[in-house]
């Protein structure tokens, strides 16, 4: 069940139009619900290098910049310990090739996700001292990293954290960090940097920004970094705005004219022509997620340091195929999940929590975000460790429920355990599990209500309102993504005039609706079943695709995002319909 609202512009539509008239009131608008002040219209419309923020602003970077410029110097051996998603590749490679225009004394390494779990382990700081490694950078995670911080002081190895995860606090609500040389983070409490939704990869390049600077790299290729930047900050899904926003807007302009023989060729094994938003977060990211799931995440790294064509080849094709398995293992695994919610009415709960131990562990945080989309309920989908006794699990979370600061109210039952408000990963021994189900279901919080998806309008708009300068000024509000989604339409009584299902397989939805003499096409791309048989039910027509005679004076609701369609040199606006009723 799903409820529209329109959102609130917080009074700065009016202010932005006035000071940004060039611009037209419904882009205003939709700034304004993007919470951008009539100050930052143009920041935001036209991101540009020049604005990223002074990177010495970030606590402790003063500090790591200092201690890199003595490991330059004095040759001494660095190596990046990343992280096995496509955030901690792209972290890796930024900080990899970064440090490779100062020093060739460097290497990587990336925690094996069943061998050493989540983030940098005492394992990997054992090989490091064998290979002879003084200085550890570790991207993409350490925040929580306590035992190893004082593990890598006991060997003399020094270490640089650089994480976006949220800090710990004790239980006297202060802030504890790893006992490392630097702890470079934004979401420190004491950090004043300015902005604070960095991705991994992001907080990496912050700390080449400023080393570049402090050694007066070329920035030209600094600059070219961002297209690994945009990858990681698309893919780890953090907000699409201020820094995000640069970053992401200049990567996707160096990704698609890359001379970077890897990503070239991870392109050309998915049939990527354009690099965007959408081919990175579901063609081009999955590929490198799924080595890290299924087998080892350095072939990722390796695919985008790699110079020859052919050993890059072999990567692309390597990534493609385990990112093939791993969609077949999710099918299985959502099934077999689902199936046992069902079976035990989980559902029934506030919070659903799952275990099933056939599933393959790397895949819990994908089968769980199913389950959320499909109940609209907080979800844990645990599968079993490789230690004996314990179960390890992902969390997915909805709109009203914090789901890392819920479980750290019963970190008692955990044995690892870290996140975000909508996202979580942990361990838990096996006599836990009944017991952290009951517990949070007990203290959920929530209510009917909290069930309910709220989708959110930019605005209700007439057809006739609707032409092609409004549609052409759209595209300055790209890239769409979290906290900058796709702008949404609403449109009340439109009358449907036809209605047919079109595409090779017949499961697109093709309407030609009609409002006061106005008249627009409208796509309907997913779910085609259940709007057809929601339109059936709410017309009573046996079947509305062939009752064409049936739906005069037939009105309908729509949300969409207009696009513009151009088919044999004509031009005409298309409405993308993401709902109706």
């Amino acid at each position: 069940m799903k409820k529209w609202f329109i959102k609130s512009d917080n009074g700065l539509t009016k202010e932005n139009f006035l000071n940004n008239s060039e611009f037209s009131y419904i882009t205003c608008q939709l700034l304004a619900n993007r919470k951008i002040d009539y100050k930052n219209v143009k920041k935001f419309l036209y991101p540009d290098y020049k604005y990223l923020h002074n990177p010495f602003l970030m606590k402790d970077l003063d500090t790591a910049i200092e201690i890199l410029v003595d490991a330059i110097d004095n040759n001494l051996h660095i190596q990046i310990v990343g992280d096995y998603d496509q955030d901690g590749n792209s972290a890796t490679v930024v900080l990899f090739k970064g440090l490779s225009y100062f020093t060739d004394n460097i290497s990587f390494a990336i925690p094996n996700r069943i061998e050493d779990g989540y983030g940098i382990s005492k394992g990997i700081v054992d090989s490091a001292k064998e290979n002879n490694v003084d200085l550890i950078i570790t991207c993409d995670n350490g925040i929580s990293a306590f035992e190893v911080a004082e593990y890598c002081s006991s060997l003399n190895i020094q270490m640089i954290i650089t994480d976006h995860h949220q800090v710990c606090f004790d239980k006297s609500g202060n802030q504890i960090l790893p006992k490392a040389e630097a702890v470079i983070n934004p979401h420190r409490i004491d950090c004043e940097y300015p902005f604070k939704e960095l991705c991994g990869a992001g907080v990496a390049f912050k700390l080449m920004q400023a080393l570049y600077d402090e050694l007066g790299g070329d920035e030209d290729y600094l600059i070219d970094l961002l297209q690994f930047v945009s990858m990681g900050t698309v893919c780890d899904v953090v907000d699409l705005v201020d820094e995000n926003r640069i970053f992401v807007k200049k990567g996707l302009e160096i990704l698609n004219s890359s001379d970077n023989i890897g990503i070239n060729q991870l392109k050309k094994e998915n049939g990527v022509t354009k690099v965007t938003t959408t081919s990175l977060g579901f063609k081009l990211g999955p590929c490198i997620n799924a080595a890290g799931r299924l087998e080892s995440a350095s072939i990722g790294v390796e695919l985008f340091l790699e110079e020859d064509e052919g050993v890059a080849d072999k990567y692309a094709k390597k990534l493609v195929e385990l990112n093939e398995i791993r969609k077949n293992l999710t099918n299985e695994a959502y099934s077999i999940v689902n199936l046992k919610i069902k079976k035990y009415k989980y559902f029934e709960n506030d919070v659903i929590v799952v275990y099933d131990d056939e599933i393959h562990e790397s895949i819990a945080g994908i089968v769980a975000g199913r389950i959320k989309d499909f109940y609209y309920k907080p979800t844990l989908v645990f599968s079993k460790a490789k230690e004996d006794g314990l179960l390890k699990g992902s969390a997915r979370s909805i709109e009203d429920y914090d789901i890392i600061s819920k479980l750290r109210e019963f970190s008692d039952l955990f044995e690892k355990l870290g996140g975000h408000a909508m996202a979580a990963g942990f361990t838990i021994k096996e006599e836990n599990l009944e017991i952290l189900r009951n517990r949070l279901n007990e203290n959920s919080g929530l209510d009917s209500e909290s069930f309910i998806e709220k989708v959110k309008i930019d605005c209700s708009l007439d057809f006739k309102l609707l032409n092609f300068n409004i549609v052409d000024e759209l595209k300055l509000l790209e890239p769409y993504g979290k906290a900058n989604p796709e702008p949404l339409f609403g449109t009340r009584n439109v009358e449907i005039k036809s209605i047919s299902l079109i595409g090779s397989n017949k499961n697109v939805i093709k309407l030609v609706l009609i409002q006061e003499e106005c008249e627009f096409s409208g796509i309907i791309f997913t779910n085609y079943e259940k709007y057809i048989s929601h339109l059936n039910e709410k017309f009573k027509t046996s079947d509305i695709i062939t009752d064409q005679y049936n739906i005069k004076n037939k009105f309908i609701d729509i949300l969409y995002t207009p696009v513009i369609n151009e088919y044999m040199n004509t031009k005409s606006i298309q409405l993308l319909i993401k709902d109706l009723r």
